[in-house]
This record gives structure tokens, C-alpha cells and sequence, in this order.
């Protein structure tokens, strides 16, 4: 059984350690102790939340299911085409979208954006 630190929990799920905390202290997450006495939750448990609580703040009317919310930091066009990074929590999204369309949507280095991403070819390394 895979046992997650609380720190590292709130970290994969985006949120600070009070808030995990507060879903314990609320009955939507177990903790115990672990064999040096810190704070540990089952990692099935918190897979199995972590998929709820996407599931319920997926927008109704996409297919996409990874939604990535972050600040644009960096907008570079030409006539057609744009190169557009956000900055979502620790991780940097870059995607190249037509320039018509980051002047419709207003896109700029300060203004709050969502990357929905849906691939069929992803990578996954195991964290050891």
C-alpha cells in the first residue's frame, strides 16, 4: 500500500497542507500514522478522491478531461499563429493556438486562462 505524506498529497492535488487537513477533519479522507508517527494517507484512497473532486468540477459540454487553470505568462504571434505558456501552479503549459484566437479570447501575459488538453499519445514515468 502506497502511503502519501500530507504535504505531498496537498501538493498532487494543487491545494495547501490546511486544506487536506480540513477534508480529514471533514470525514472525505482517512489519515494515520505511519511507522515514524507522521501523518499518512492510503494512496488508493486519495487516487479515488482525487478522481471524484475532478469529475465533479469537470464544465459540463467538453469531451476533454484534463484541464490545467494557470496565469499566461508569455504570448508570442505572427500573422497566424500564437505560442501561449500559462504557468499552472508548478507546471508551464505551452500550447500553439491561431493568433484570431488569442485576440478573441483576450490572451496577454497577466490574464488567467485554462489549457484542455486531450491527447492520444501521453507519457507516464513512475515516481520512485
Amino acid at each position: 500500500m502506497t502511503q502519501i505524506r500530507i504535504s505531498y498529497a496537498a501538493d498532487l492535488l494543487g491545494v495547501s497542507d490546511d486544506t487536506v487537513r480540513r477534508w480529514i477533519d471533514q470525514g472525505q479522507l482517512t489519515a494515520f500514522p505511519d511507522d515514524s508517527g507522521r501523518q499518512v494517507i492510503d494512496g488508493a484512497e486519495l487516487a479515488h478522491f482525487a478522481q471524484e473532486r475532478a469529475n465533479s468540477e469537470r464544465p459540463h459540454g467538453t469531451s476533454a478531461r484534463n484541464a490545467f487553470t494557470g496565469l499566461v505568462t508569455k504570448v508570442v504571434s505572427d500573422q497566424v499563429m500564437s505560442s501561449v505558456e500559462l504557468q499552472c501552479g508548478p507546471y508551464r503549459v505551452m500550447a500553439l493556438v491561431s493568433t484570431e484566437a488569442v485576440k478573441d479570447l483576450g490572451l496577454a501575459p497577466g490574464s488567467i486562462a485554462t489549457a484542455r488538453i486531450k491527447a492520444t499519445n501521453v507519457v507516464v514515468d513512475r515516481q520512485d
